[in-house]
């Protein structure tokens, strides 16, 4: 019985410019994968990562304060007994605000919004121009660099100071810490505002310094959108416990 040899040539494909054979496709820039040219996760990830990890962050401070205002408004509706007239009488007492410094202080943390929202914004558009400045021949203009980020340091610290003068101004009217609930929470609910935008001053910080070093755009970036967002929250928190200060009573 003749036999039929299932052997066939195969041609091998050449690798090479001048072969015929396929080259697997090459890709350019952020692969697939999420990983750039140089091998490192892709800017994008990284900014959506950090924004995410930002939001966890920021909603333990938020359930923070929320339980502050619940025991804030059920203190307020605590009653004692009077002997003398047989009535239950509220105990809840009126806080005398120093209202002009603290609206001097407000000012100030919302004009820091605003720097550090131009802080922002300036160096989201050093990320657009960045690829045109290493076209050669192509000039955008190098345009005054307004220090933003040092105006809402200085504004952030101004704060804090008017704080602390707002506090002095309580203690010489007679409210102090242990005076009464409705003076304690003055002060724990400032003082609690205080020390989270005490973490932002020190993101501040961080960021100023990195701006100075001239760290990758990309690094720049993602450190400043998220301490700007922070500082945003920071603001509006403070409009809501300043209001409730003063009008939740």
């Amino acid at each position: 019985m003749s036999r039929i040899s299932s052997r066939v040539g195969v041609k091998e494909p050449e690798i090479g410019q001048g072969g015929g054979g396929v080259l697997p496709p090459v890709e350019y820039g952020g692969g697939g994968d999420g990983r750039g040219e140089d091998g490192s996760p892709d800017y994008g990830q990284r900014l959506r990562r950090a924004r995410l990890g930002l939001a966890l962050a920021i909603a333990p401070i938020l359930m923070m304060f929320v339980t502050f205002t619940g025991v804030y408004i059920a203190r307020q509706q605590t009653t004692t007994y009077n002997l003398e007239t047989n009535t239950r009488v509220r105990e809840w007492m009126h806080v005398n605000l120093p209202i002009t410094l603290l609206l001097v202080n407000t000012a100030l943390l919302l004009a820091s919004s605003f720097t550090i929202e131009m802080a922002r914004r300036q160096i989201m558009r050093d990320i657009v121009l960045a690829p045109v400045r290493t076209i050669p021949g192509v000039s955008v203009g190098d345009r005054y660099r307004v220090p933003w980020l040092s105006f809402t340091l200085l504004l952030g610290l101004g704060f804090l100071g008017g704080q602390w003068m707002a506090w002095r101004a309580l203690a010489l009217r007679g409210f102090h810490l242990p005076t009464s609930a409705s003076s304690s929470f003055v002060y724990l609910l400032t003082a609690a505002h205080g020390v989270h935008l005490a973490l932002g001053l020190t993101a501040l910080f961080y960021a100023l310094g990195i701006s100075i070093l001239r760290k990758s755009l990309e690094s720049q970036h993602i450190v400043i959108d998220l301490t700007s967002w922070y500082w945003h929250f920071m603001a509006l928190l403070w409009l809501y416990i300043f209001a409730l200060l003063q009008f939740g009573t």
